[in-house]
């Protein structure tokens, strides 16, 4: 297997209303690109939840009594804290100014996925997309190929950050490999590899963090169409030992 992954670059600053499909078909365009049967697009979230209209004024928020005495023991602002709690089904952990929830998508991550980088106002946080996998569908069906729309987690146990799918079209999330042989002919009893995630992951290396490259193309990886969602990746609170 040959793995290719290239920036897409010449993606305008994205505003709520404006066609994502397109600016992202001229972007690749632009960068001496065509997509080809079997591509992958990697886009974040962050210019999908632009284009959806996914931005809080934070001057527009009133904090409640409780996101104020949050926001007192985390010191953060009150009104983000506000956003963040509208956008969680609970909080995990709240430790030193660390605010950990679980998403109404089920993702656990930092803030509910609540963001103030690289949003032109000041004031304004962007929120995760309401329905990921729709919105990676509607690029999907659009542009043709395999769409994996990602955000940036950090990791239990493990320092550093890493680009993670939150939304998925026609690539199939996991690929389980169970009951085949290893290399040495030992059958493989809990191997199954969260392809989506580590396809995120490489495509976050192209694409950066500073650099305004929102999007990806991965060619070379081989999959067959499924209509699997995300959800298949939500580990069961039951298999969870640390609950």
């Amino acid at each position: 297997m040959k793995l290719e992954i290239f920036p897409v670059h010449h993606i305008p600053e994205v505003r709520p209303g404006m066609d994502l499909a397109q600016l992202l078909q001229d972007a690749i365009q632009a960068s001496g690109l065509a997509l080809q049967s079997g591509d992958i697009l990697v886009v974040t979230q962050k210019v999908v939840s632009k284009a959806e209209g996914r931005i809080i004024r934070l001057a527009e928020i009133e904090p409640s009594g409780f996101s104020e005495s949050i926001a007192r023991e985390l010191k953060k602002d009150a009104r983000m804290i506000e956003v963040v709690l509208r956008e969680s089904r609970r909080i995990v952990r709240m430790r030193g100014e660390v605010l950990i929830c679980e998403t109404h998508h089920g993702f656990i991550c930092a803030n509910a996925g609540v963001d103030r980088s690289n949003v032109e106002d000041a004031d304004s946080v962007t929120l995760l997309p309401k329905d990921p996998d729709r919105s990676a569908w509607t690029l999907a069906r659009r542009l043709g190929c395999g769409v994996i729309i990602t955000d940036t987690f950090g990791r239990p146990w493990r320092e550093g950050l890493v680009d993670t799918a939150i939304g998925v079209a026609r690539v199939p999330p996991l690929a389980d490999y169970r009951g085949k042989p290893d290399a040495y002919g030992h059958p493989m009893n809990v191997t199954v590899l969260a392809t989506v995630d580590a396809l995120a992951a490489a495509a976050g290396l192209v694409m950066g963090k500073a650099e305004s490259i929102p999007a990806a193309l991965i060619r070379g990886f081989p999959w067959e169409e499924s209509d699997a969602d995300i959800r298949v990746l939500l580990r069961d609170p039951q298999k969870d030992l640390f609950l």
